[in-house]
């Protein structure tokens, strides 16, 4: 498809004729900077004036509004991709939370979400279910995406979610309503998150809120294909590639080679590389239906202990026809967890024979049936039934993949049944799994790459080159749910790291600076001295006159003022909700803002003005606030004892 190259266009500005005075160069630069502020002054003002319309295919116009163009940025594109409707119960959670979404941007709604639970806290990149207006029994769910591309929630630990903070009774009234702009942000961010990550193509141009309900525009914006697997993104899933890639690429590309071998690349050269080695521990629970799935003439199915079941295959049958063979399915979905697997009892009256996917491998009765031919003799009229309780190991046949159990009866007079009793055994137990992420190794395998940085949980260990000394505390961090929940102690989960590499040998020529030394030199105030070097070797000097323009007053900063707006610390965190835990858990919000023209404070909705329009230098507090973080992300802990 023909795609349009965006490029925003000042519009035609007349150069000033020779004698121009200073003053009207310096007011046409500040009209057009004041209309490039007005345009792109903020990250809203591009979104809206550039961003939106240049995804949604509308016209955008240059600077200076003296031209438009169209633009065509997308392969497909949805009026309303992504739609939240929100509506808060009694209890102050969010009773009702519907999601109608286009998967395919095809104009019309494909996928409708209601939430079976209700939303007692709001997260980055998920919610949090708790019992009706309490903090009590809660839940965390992250926002997923299925293998079908469907809309989901998968149940995680409260650590994998980021920035959590509750919106029910227990932690003020009317949270919902009274923030609901931000409510549905979050929320609709969270979602926008998943999907993006899961599908790279899918952009969104726009969000539009009307009451209880945000709308996002979106667009398909990268790789017009079906498939939302795209080369350009396999790196996300396997970082190490990108270096044996790209330096495939270079050997195969006839403009790196050129400029590799050109002069500006004979010299040498530092580049900085990042990278970090994580720390994976991963918990996962495993239920006995996980590991084996039965199907089949099972008559019922008895515990044994933890992991253990025992399954009864019974059937009836005649005398004088052919016995029939009444069989089960074992299958193993995951075999080295099976630990056993045993007929452990066989009882008939008369005959009951054993089958193991269809070889005879037991048998109950009054007289040998271990062969295909009926058993010598009458069915019994009368008399106690037949037990076999010797039992047989079938573990290797289960473990080698699905495997059958038949019972084959014969029987009469006044009994007419039979049965296979089979015992298996499973590991339920949890399986846990931990490996570092070592990204690092092939910097630090190379000799041209020397450790320039280094932080360990937010330590800095490595410091220009030099070890600084330090050492982090061993951290402590909970893993898993439920019953698979785990605490883990290590001396660091990630760790970053910068290296500084040498990408060439050799020598770069210094540059020749004679004119720069020879015009700084011999220039003053009001002359200009310059030297050139003509074509033919010869070099000359001259002069001329030089004025620089007069510079106006700049203000000795740009005046901004600060006020504040009253927030109820609604925060969580795994032991709860943080607000619980202080004397008052209302606190204030602090912004900044830059003054207007007049020296006004743009104050928004609920602020209340701290400090006026002025030169504020707030740096001794923003310091403390940062060192408060750093403190607190150490994982320190104060416990009481004798001082």
């Amino acid at each position: 498809m023909t795609r349009t190259i965006l490029i925003i266009l000042m519009g035609s500005v007349a150069l000033a004729p020779q004698g121009s005075q200073a003053q009207d160069m310096e007011a046409r630069a500040r009209t057009a900077a004041a209309a490039s502020r007005t345009k792109s002054g903020d990250s809203d003002a591009i979104i809206s004036n550039y961003v939106n319309p240049g995804l949604a295919g509308e016209t955008i116009s240059t600077v200076d509004d003296s031209r438009t163009f169209a633009t065509n940025l997308a392969c497909q594109r949805s009026a309303t991709m992504l739609e939240l409707l929100v509506q808060p119960g009694a209890t102050g959670d969010i009773t009702h939370l519907s999601i109608a979404r286009d998967s395919n941007l095809d104009g019309s709604f494909d996928q409708n979400l209601t939430l079976p639970v209700p939303v007692s806290g709001i997260c980055a990149n998920g919610i949090v279910s708790c019992d009706a207006g309490s903090w009590n029994n809660c839940t965390p769910f992250q926002w997923d995406v299925a293998s079908s591309g469907s809309l989901k929630l998968s149940q995680v630990p409260l650590p994998d979610l980021a920035a959590c903070y509750c919106i029910n009774a227990s932690c003020g009234s009317n949270l919902v309503l009274g923030n609901l702009n931000s409510v549905l942000k979050d929320l609709g961010g969270g979602i926008i998150g998943a999907l993006t990550t899961a599908d790279p193509r899918i952009g969104v141009a726009q969000a539009s809120i009307e009451g209880p309900v945000i709308r996002y525009v979106g667009a398909q914006t990268t790789a017009c294909s079906a498939s939302p697997s795209l080369s350009s993104t396999s790196y996300r899933a396997d970082p190490t590639a990108i270096s044996g890639d790209a330096s495939a690429s270079a050997q195969a590309s006839s403009v790196f080679q050129a400029l590799a071998g050109s002069a500006s690349a004979t010299g040498k050269a530092e580049v900085t590389r990042s990278c970090s080695i994580d720390r994976e521990i991963s918990v996962k629970p495993w239920d006995y239906d996980d590991i084996l799935g039965v199907a089949g003439a099972v008559t019922s199915v008895t515990a044994c202990g933890t992991g253990c079941r025992r399954y009864q295959i019974r059937g009836s049958g005649t005398c004088g026809s052919v016995p029939p063979i009444h069989t089960a399915t074992f299958d193993p979905i995951a075999p080295a967890r099976i630990v056993s697997a045993r007929i452990v009892e066989m009882g008939a009256d008369d005959w009951v024979q054993a089958r193991v996917n269809g070889q005879i491998v037991g048998y109950a009765g009054k007289r040998p049936w271990t062969g295909e031919a009926l058993p010598s003799g009458d069915c019994r009229i009368s008399g106690d039934p037949y037990y076999n309780r010797t039992a047989i190991d079938i573990t290797p046949q289960l473990r080698a993949g699905a495997m059958t159990v038949g019972a084959r009866v014969r029987a009469g007079g006044d009994g007419n049944w039979g049965y296979v009793t089979v015992e298996v055994q499973v590991d339920t137990a949890c399986e846990v799994s931990e490996r570092l992420v070592d990204l690092c190794a092939g910097y630090a395998q190379d000799a041209a790459c020397r450790l320039d940085s280094e932080s360990d949980d937010g330590v800095t260990t490595f410091s220009n080159g030099v070890n600084t000394g330090l050492k982090p505390l061993a951290k402590t961090r909970l893993f898993g749910t439920g019953n698979c929940t785990f605490q883990y102690s290590r001396d660091f989960f990630e760790r970053d790291r910068r290296y500084k590499c040498l990408i060439d040998s050799g020598e770069l020529s210094a540059p020749d600076l004679s004119r720069s030394a020879y015009i700084i030199d011999h220039s003053t105030e009001t002359l200009l001295a310059d030297r050139t070097l003509s074509s033919d070797g010869t070099i000359s000097t001259s002069t001329r006159a030089f004025t620089l323009p007069d510079r106006v007053t700049v203000p000795a900063c740009e005046p901004i003022c600060k006020t504040r707006a009253p927030k109820a610390n609604s925060d969580v965190a795994i032991s709860g909700v943080v607000g619980a835990s202080q004397n008052d858990p209302a606190g204030w919000n602090s912004f900044y803002h830059s003054c207007t023209a007049d020296n006004v404070c743009p104050m928004g909705e609920g602020e209340e003005l701290v400090t006026a329009c002025g030169c504020l230098d707030d740096f001794p507090e923003a310091a403390v606030m940062m060192q408060t973080v750093r403190l607190a992300g150490s994982d320190l802990a104060c416990t009481a004892g004798t001082p």
